[in-house]
């Protein structure tokens, strides 16, 4: 049997900690070929054993080390033969692909979730309440319809300021941004040039595992809440511009009819 990537990745998923990332998997294969360039030499390259006279088996001490375990790599293991000096991330990305298709089609409760720091498992949502139960843990807490649409400004105005949000949702934001740094769905960016220095707010990765996204360049585009929109609509209402006849319920036929007849009428005779 030859290296299977497959079943690799699926053992490094199972014993990861976090996310495993490219990265990570990348740097396991390189660390097996330097430790096998470090194995004693087998074969006919390597030293003759001395044979004993009385009989026992010796074993050179150059090979073993009798401070030391054997070493767990040994060229006779089927699972370490062939092994690739370099793996792509394009075949990994495919490998983690049939990996995920295989669990969604035989309904398993492990799912593999990317996040933005890699791909790991996770149990199915279906039975999260056995998870909870087994922590002894609370029910998560839904978020507000207040708390989901301050979120949902910071994600795509960010960074921005609480007097922003206020302004943009025409309501305070006090409630919604205590909830979601509660939660650890935004933090405290930095402060931004303005008159009192005010606080800046954006998305942590938290948030980003909560919507189920990798980036923030995966957001659904909105013509509500991008920049660009926001911007002119923030000077739109800064800068109100004054309502017209129409605006304000009135006839502009009548408007206009008066404004002839006062065009046709006489000059008024000088005093």
């Amino acid at each position: 049997m030859s290296f299977d990537l497959k079943r690799v990745l699926k053992v490094m998923l199972f014993a990861s900690n976090g996310p495993l990332s490219v990265k990570d998997i990348q740097t396991a294969i390189s660390r097996f070929h330097e430790q096998a360039l470090g194995l004693p030499l087998q074969g006919e390259d390597a030293p003759a054993a001395e044979v004993p006279t009385d009989g026992s088996v010796a074993v050179p001490s150059e090979i073993i080390d009798p401070g030391e375990a054997l070493p767990a790599l040994v060229e006779d293991d089927e699972y370490y033969r062939n092994v690739p000096s370099l793996i792509t991330t394009a075949q990994i990305r495919e490998a983690v692909e049939v990996i995920s298709l295989e669990l969604q089609a035989s309904e398993s409760e492990i799912i593999l979730v990317e996040s933005h720091h890699g791909w790991r498992l996770v149990t199915h949502p279906r039975f999260a309440r056995w998870v909870r139960l087994l922590r002894n843990e609370p029910p998560p807490v839904r978020l507000s319809a207040t708390a989901l649409e301050t979120m949902a400004v910071i994600a795509y105005r960010q960074p921005v300021t609480r007097a922003e949000i206020e302004h943009i949702r025409g309501v305070s934001a006090e409630a919604g941004l205590s909830k979601l740094l509660e939660r650890d769905l935004v933090y405290v960016v930095g402060r931004a040039d303005q008159p009192g220095r005010p606080l800046q707010y954006g998305t942590t990765e938290s948030f980003l595992e909560f919507v189920g996204i990798k980036s923030l360049d995966e957001l659904p585009s909105s013509d509500v809440l991008s920049p660009r929109q926001i911007d002119a609509w923030l000077q739109t209402s800064n800068a109100p511009k004054g309502a017209s006849d129409a605006e304000m319920g009135l006839d502009e036929t009548e408007q206009s009819q008066l404004s002839l007849e006062r065009a046709d009428a006489p000059p008024a005779p000088a005093p």
